[in-house]
């Protein structure tokens, strides 16, 4: 997995979930959504977990792009905002999902990737 966040904290909280979700790894780390691109065409990653809110480049302009060059990658968007204030053009990203940062936890990726990763 890729975990994509301008914030160290986040990162790191991430980096512990997946640590104890079964069958994740972590394989790299992005703090923009530039190198988030780069990054996913490089490790081709099965799964980019990805913040909304970075610098120059949003998650949501960066999903774009990932999902664009490589349709086999699954985007879980992730970010503060509830599901109602999502920004827009956060739906039509060609994410699989969003998740609350606040609910991200090893039961909640674990179901999430069930639901999408035997349509693979």
């Amino acid at each position: 997995m890729l975990v994509v966040d301008d914030q160290t904290p986040f990162r790191l909280a991430a980096r512990m979930v997946i640590k104890r979700t079964p069958g994740f790894e972590v394989i790299g780390e992005a703090t923009s959504g530039e190198d988030s691109i780069t990054m996913a065409q490089e490790l081709r990653p099965d799964l980019v977990l990805m913040d909304i809110n970075m610098g120059a480049m949003s998650g949501i302009e960066a999903t774009r792009e990932i999902v664009a060059g490589a349709p086999q990658t699954l985007v879980f968007l992730c970010s503060t905002y509830n599901r109602e204030d999502l920004p827009p053009g956060a739906l039509d990203t060609g994410a699989a999902a969003y998740l609350n940062k606040e609910e991200l936890g090893p039961a909640v990726l674990s179901d999430l990737w069930s639901k999408w990763e035997p349509t693979r």
